[in-house]
């Protein structure tokens, strides 16, 4: 069976099929059937309900004859079988039976080249309005001309039996590549349904496109440049590549084609915790009438969301399409990127403001992923801890993370004018509890020097990491530039760098097997073993 007989089959089972409902449709539906309720600002507030989060534990992909000797096997990817998820999909099917669901035709990639097109059914109005936030939208015409090519299935009432259907509890998502289905059931976090695609992207496009996909932000200059922005939860991503002087390609997802940046999605999903307009004032002002809130609470007797209250959970959402924001590049491409920041916020005070890393650096620093944060859990514990993840999104990638270096390190050696540049966010003077936090404002100044071409002068080489430190930059104090002169204690800064190339080395090991002797040779090297 095909995918355009499985959805019409699904179809007859249902009582009520809503398609492609426009965005107020699928509020006012929300709000009739209890799923969600309106701000102050007009935007849907709903609850994902038991999950409020990805559950990566539950998360599978069927191993087969294409999948097997392609994927990266082991805790990110899970194996099925594909005698499970076809008695899965029967399951779900058969629970549908009666039930009213809302389909909606949608694609990603915003590069036609490379369209990928999706129909999501979901079970709930909400999670269709995230679908239609988060995805690109198609015009009515090329809904009618372009087949299905991916179902996703997002069905939160169904729970799996895990003794039965071979799934770890009662939710689970599970991908298969061959029938090119994704099945989401038990959980009712719309997150699920975005990174579903994101890995099915990941997946298809270095091995059969010869595309980079990327967890990453991306913008464009007044004069056509562009610049990507890798960086993990806390490190200043989308703060620093919200620009006023620069066009906002998207904030998460892209891919880098032989010539061009695209957006791989047609909105945003931004965290709400803490939020506040002067923190993050194009989020706040994103979140009107069409925008869906998730999980966060009011102030008592009012419809005004409290973003502080986080009894629910801390991961509190809002989902926007991306022209809820103004300065957008319109579309969502630019051309190939000629500045690439990895930002950390370093915890350790160990790593420069700014440095220039080489081809074999970059690739090195990509497959690391490195950001640090602090313990703060329990009264007194301050020690620093340091967190890596591969190519700065090691979960959603089905491939070795080596693969993505790999193509990442060949871009680099084809476009030598490409500048990468590693960018601490965090501390400077010492660790977190004595050093302290670098400026916002002279972190803009190095990356706005980095763009304009004004990083070109004498840069000297970091003895551990290997990075190449400007000894000057406009705007930034030159004694910041050099972090072991930030410390009152020399000896108290090389014993703290030494501890983090040791944590950057036990980290790299289970990367080794797979990746290029190029990559090895750019780990850092402690002074003992110099």
């Amino acid at each position: 069976m095909n995918n355009a007989e499985l959805i019409a089959g699904i179809k007859n089972r249902a009582n009520q099929v809503y398609d492609n409902l426009s965005t107020q449709e699928l509020i006012d539906l929300a709000i009739s059937t209890g799923e969600g309720r309106l701000t102050d600002k007009g935007a849907l507030a709903a609850d994902t309900g038991e999950f409020t989060g990805r559950s990566p534990k539950d998360k599978f992909m069927v191993k087969d004859e294409l999948t097997a000797n392609t994927v990266w096997w082991g805790p990110v990817n899970q194996a099925f079988e594909p005698e499970k998820f076809d008695a899965l999909l029967v399951r779900m099917c058969e629970h549908l039976e009666g039930k009213t669901l809302y389909s909606r035709h949608a694609y990603a990639c915003a590069d036609d080249d490379y369209r990928l097109n999706i129909q999501v059914i979901t079970e709930s109005a909400y999670q269709n309005l995230f679908a239609k936030n988060l995805f690109l939208r198609p015009s009515e015409a090329e809904v009618a001309s372009a087949p299905t090519e991916w179902l996703i299935l997002a069905v939160p009432s169904f729970m799996a039996d895990p003794q039965r259907d071979g799934t770890r509890q009662h939710n689970f998502t599970i991908v298969s590549m061959s029938r090119k289905i994704i099945l989401i059931g038990g959980s009712g976090y719309t997150g699920e349904i975005k990174k579903g695609i994101f890995g099915v992207l990941n997946y298809i496009l270095p091995q059969e496109r010869g595309v980079l996909s990327m967890h990453c932000s991306a913008n464009i200059g007044q004069k056509g440049d562009t610049a990507v922005f890798f960086g993990l939860s806390g490190t200043g991503k989308t703060t620093l590549s919200a620009d006023p002087q620069r066009a906002l390609i998207g904030d998460d997802e892209h891919g880098w084609s032989q010539d061009t940046v695209f957006n791989f999605e047609g909105g945003c999903y931004a965290k709400c915790v803490g939020l506040t307009e002067e923190k993050e004032p194009q989020i706040w002002n994103a979140i009107k009438p069409g925008a869906l809130v998730e999980n966060v609470r009011f102030f008592e007797g009012s419809d005004v969301p409290n973003y502080e209250d986080i009894s629910v959970t801390e991961n509190t959402r809002v989902a926007y399409p991306i022209d809820h924001i103004d300065g957008i590049a319109i579309p969502s491409i630019g051309k190939a990127p000629e500045n690439i920041f990895f930002l950390t916020a370093d915890a350790f005070g160990v790593l420069p403001p700014i440095s220039k890393l080489s081809p074999d650096q970059a690739m090195y620093h990509f497959i690391s992923g490195y950001t640090a944060k602090v313990a703060g859990t329990e009264a007194g514990v301050t020690e620093p801890q340091a967190t890596f993840s591969a190519c700065f999104g090691q979960a959603f990638l089905p491939l070795h993370p080596a693969k993505y270096a790999q193509m990442l390190g060949e871009k680099l050696k084809q476009n030598s004018h490409i500048n990468v540049w590693l960018v601490n966010t965090g501390w400077t003077g010492g660790p977190y509890g004595v050093g302290e936090r670098m400026k916002l404002k002279f972190t803009r100044a190095m990356i706005t020097a980095a763009l304009e071409g004004e990083l070109v002068g004498s840069f000297e080489q970091h003895p551990v990491f290997g990075v190449y430190m400007p000894e000057s930059c406009p705007n930034v104090p030159t004694e910041l530039l050099n972090p072991r002169h930030t410390w009152a204690d020399s000896d108290a800064y090389d014993a703290q760098c030494d501890k983090l190339a040791q944590l950057f080395n036990d980290n790299f090991e289970k990367f080794a097997e797979g990746s290029s002797e190029e990559i090895k040779a750019a780990a850092p090297v402690m002074r003992a073993q110099a």
